[in-house]
């Protein structure tokens, strides 16, 4: 065989055994895109009337949260620009919950209650990471499908690739006429629809990848040039919290953060675990995208500034590496070049998504015409 034929034959065996998940995960991505433009046609509830009185504290939010679900694990309160809600953020992963309640910024008032992991798009996240299976086992499912399909990609390029130049513009273009067979425009659909679609679903799977693997994420912050520890780590406070009679602390941080962020979008305040974690903060700097957000930490008694060993640290202090890291999901979805770049990623998911199909029936064709050359031939 030569080599084209065994890319040809390897091509079809990893087609064949990915091509379902493959279209799932495509599918589901295209969904995802416009997760925040569908959202955002009903969340009137968290626009509210500016008042001349001060925002709630994060103690007094917490005081509320903790009425609201009982036992529940606060992870963060979300502050806002003036006439927006507070965001209080509920997750523990055992038993797992995710809900978010929106309260009134002055009163305390619930607003609305959103349960992050029931609706149509908490549905179209599952099939996009798990397809529905186990978390577990779903993801790993998905995660060998994705490197499944980056041989796959590399292998079309290389069965797309003309042996000479004369034939290229005949790959890149339609050329169909009244006569033309709908098994040659399958095929075309296929064929010179891949090529186009092969960067970005490149990119997809890359991108994927890092999310799904450490050792992925790893290797490409390696290949990059990065030096510091990928994962997210909350620092230890310098010493372990003291419980006073006076206002915490941490209520203090909202107007000094204000004051030195005043061009911020949110600060998402999380509230200390334990007596010797550091208050972490994270500062979103662009609405609809994380990458250039500054992660601070600050010690839980002086609310002294607490330095980061990770790529989680303020956007302007980072490497080219850690920036380009953590670009990957603002990537992955489009969002790093605004509505546009989500159009785009919408397009070229449907796309990929028509491979699979376009793909099994060649492999269709193929087969019922074996069957008839091996009929004629019985015959004969």
């Amino acid at each position: 065989m030569t080599f084209k034929q065994i890319t040809r034959t390897v091509h079809k065996i990893l087609g064949l055994s990915s091509g379902i998940v493959v279209f799932i995960v495509a599918i589901t991505g295209a969904m995802w895109a416009f997760k925040d433009e569908f959202k955002s046609l009903s969340d009137g509830y968290k626009t509210v009337t500016v008042q001349d009185k001060m925002v709630l504290s994060p103690t007094q939010v917490k005081a509320i949260a903790n009425d609201i679900f009982p036992g529940k694990a606060l992870h963060g309160t979300v502050y806002s620009r003036p006439g927006q809600a507070i965001e209080a953020i509920y997750y523990q992963e055992e038993p797992l919950f995710y809900q978010s309640a929106f309260l009134d910024p002055y009163s305390g008032e619930v607003l609305h209650i959103e349960d992050h992991l029931s609706g149509f798009f908490a549905f179209v996240l599952d099939g996009h990471m798990h397809l529905w299976l186990p978390d577990a086992l779903g993801e790993q499912v998905v995660g060998i499908a994705i490197l499944i399909f980056l041989v796959m990609v590399i292998s079309g390029i290389i069965l797309w690739w003309p042996k000479k130049r004369k034939n290229l513009n005949q790959r890149l273009k339609f050329k169909w006429k009244d006569t033309t067979r709908w098994r040659r425009k399958n095929f075309d659909l296929h064929s010179i629809g891949g090529f186009y679609a092969c960067l970005f679903a490149l990119i997809f799977a890359v991108t994927g990848l890092a999310m799904s693997y450490d050792w992925f994420q790893s290797g490409i912050y390696a290949v990059l040039g990065g030096d510091k520890n990928v994962m997210f780590l909350i620092p230890e406070s310098e010493q372990k919290f003291k419980a006073t009679s006076e206002a915490k602390p941490i209520d203090r941080l909202l107007p000094k953060l204000w004051k030195e962020n005043p061009q911020a979008e949110s600060f998402e305040i999380h509230y200390p675990h334990a007596a010797t974690n550091s208050i972490y903060i994270e500062v979103s700097n662009t609405d609809g995208v994380y990458y250039d957000s500054d992660y601070l930490f600050f010690d839980q008694n002086s609310l002294a500034p607490i330095p980061s060993e990770t790529i989680y640290r303020k956007y302007k202090e980072m490497a080219l590496s850690d920036k380009i890291l953590r670009m990957n999901y603002d990537i992955h979805v489009g969002a790093i070049a605004g509505l546009p770049g989500k159009i785009l990623v919408f397009l070229i998911s449907i796309l990929i998504a028509s491979l699979p199909v376009t793909g099994f029936l060649i492999y269709l064709g193929k087969q019922r015409k074996t069957r008839k050359v091996t009929k004629v031939l019985k015959v004969e």
